[in-house]
Order: structure tokens, then sequence, then C-alpha cells
């Protein structure tokens, strides 16, 4: 299966998952990683699911899986992985990730990445994914590069940190394989 391996399962977005992307979407410690400048209330986020599930990812232009520890016991959600800005044209996607704090340092990150590579690259024939990755963040750098992106440029005073800006890394991994 293309969105599994021993350890990992990356899955559509459930109505069972409110509580815990309620729970990382409100975190102002993420906040800084990406866009959020709000806490998102229930309401708007379970209007984001049944999107999610309704809407087909060439209209929305995003994508965002599950990403589940596989266990024989049960399943346990993780973190979350997305696709974004899905450019059918030019087959191109921006790509990010989030692994809960109580799970990380344990390699399901570099999992998850390769697993969503494969399924950009193999089954909806993307060219290219890339990243924005703030330059403060040095773990999450070492996790792209560690799968394959490239370090293509810097963006200068690209994102706002308080009172100052931030560069920004512009990072690609291009398939190669055809």
């Amino acid at each position: 299966m293309l969105l599994k391996n021993s350890q990992l399962s990356l899955r559509a977005v459930e109505p069972e998952d409110l509580e815990i992307l309620y729970k990382w979407e409100n975190s102002t410690e993420l906040w800084i990683h990406g866009n959020t400048l709000a806490p998102y209330s229930k309401l708007v986020l379970r209007e984001y699911i049944n999107n999610a599930i309704e809407m087909d990812i060439y209209q929305s232009k995003q994508l965002r899986l599950m990403i589940d520890l596989v266990d024989k016991d049960q399943d346990v959600t993780i973190g979350t992985i997305d696709l974004y800005d899905i450019d059918p044209h030019n087959r191109r996607a921006g790509i990010g990730i989030l692994i809960d704090e109580t799970h990380r340092k344990k390699q399901y990150a570099t999992q998850a990445l390769e697993l969503m590579r494969e399924y950009a690259f193999n089954f909806l024939r993307l060219h290219q994914v890339y990243a924005y990755i703030s330059l403060s963040n040095t773990k999450s750098i070492s996790l792209f590069e560690k799968v394959g992106f490239k370090h293509v440029g810097i963006l200068k005073d690209w994102v706002q940190r308080g009172e100052r800006f931030e560069d920004v890394q512009f990072c690609q991994l291009i398939n190669k394989s055809k």
C-alpha cells in the first residue's frame, strides 16, 4: 500500500480527529512555524473536516493526511502531513508536517515524509514538492535534507517573529525517477 509502512500509515482526516486537530491548531507554540494568528473554533475545524472529506484535492488545492502509528491493538494519531498550494498544471505542491511533541525524535517525521514523497511522485505524478523553513528551525531543515530536499534559496525577512523578521530557507525535492 502506498500510504503505509511497517510503523506508520497516512490516512484521510475523519470527524473523530476534531479534538486532536483542535489541540494542534490552537497550540501557540506551533504558530511560529505557520501563518496562524488566532485560535480556531471547533466549529471552524468541524467545517474544515467536512470539506476535506467532500472536496477533491484539485479543487481545494490541498490535502491533509493524519499520521497514525500502526499498532496491533489500536492506531494512535501522532501527527499530520499536508500538501498545499497543489498546482496540477506545473505538477508541484508545498509540503508541511507536524509530529506531536510526545512522539518526536523517533524517526516518524522522516518516515511520514518518505511516504508522502512516494504518494506525491508515484500516485499524484507531481514533478516536485517544496518547503519554506525558518532558518531558526534547524531540526526541520535537517529533517527535510535527510529526505533529499535541496536548499535552493533564502527568502530575506520572509516571516515576522515579534518585532523582527526572519529569513526562510526554500527547499525543493524534484522527482528524478522519470
